[in-house]
């Protein structure tokens, strides 16, 4: 199908995160599964678009823009080592700016761990994501994938802010003023290592998981 499987793809992918957190949308579909289980649907759903989304890009016409080389994929594991433990670090913390987080009332702007770093740490993943594996992936299909997954990021940064901002009001200032005088410093050091650890652990996973699922051996 080529190009028209590529275009459907990104076009259902899109829809899927647009349309389901709508408010009303979003209220519609928590009334009716909950809170919980609208999570776990979105996250299935999102994942499976994404799958489709990077299939269709490897069956998109071959259109290269730059070359391989071997250098570039010894980046993209550097990469993904950051992306992976910044993953470690975000998902289920507490954090008022973005989403991901969990118990946000218990958000302390003087111990903000990775968010002292970035408001968004998931979307600063995706960026990283994208864009590190854009570099060894030098075709057309690749780049329009790739870049968008960045650009998405890069924008759905700016939509929770300006969303975030209206809702909080002053306290929003507040805390994001507060977190960025503080320091790196986390809720608890116990708790940042075992997330560093896990981070590491999703890594290995990830190589060991990388060819029979996208087809490529990472490590050669």
């Amino acid at each position: 199908m080529g190009w028209v499987e590529f275009i459907a793809a990104f076009g259902v992918f899109f829809l899927s995160h647009s349309v389901p957190v709508r408010p009303k949308v979003k209220a519609w579909l928590v009334s009716r599964v909950g809170p919980g289980g609208f999570t776990l649907g979105y996250s299935i759903l999102s994942l499976a678009v994404l799958a489709w989304v990077i299939g269709a890009a490897g069956r998109a016409p071959f259109v290269p823009l730059w070359g391989w080389a071997a250098w570039q994929g010894h980046v993209t594991l550097g990469v993904m080592l950051a992306v992976c433990v910044i993953l470690g670090m975000s998902i289920g913390r507490p954090n008022p700016f973005s989403f991901g987080g969990a118990k946000t009332a218990r958000f302390d702007p003087e111990r903000p761990g990775i968010v002292r770093l970035t408001r968004h740490p998931l979307l600063l993943a995706l960026a990283l994501w994208a864009l590190g594996h854009m570099l060894p992936n030098g075709d057309l299909a690749h780049v329009i994938l790739f870049g968008s997954f960045a650009g998405f990021a890069g924008l759905g940064a700016m939509l929770i802010d300006r969303r975030k901002r209206r809702a909080m009001g002053p306290e929003w200032v507040r805390l994001d003023h507060a977190r960025r005088q503080s320091g790196l410093r986390p809720q608890s050091w116990a708790m940042a290592g075992l997330r560093g650890l896990l981070g590491v652990l999703l890594y290995a996973l990830l190589l060991w998981a990388h060819p029979a699922v996208i087809g490529v051996a990472p490590l050669g």
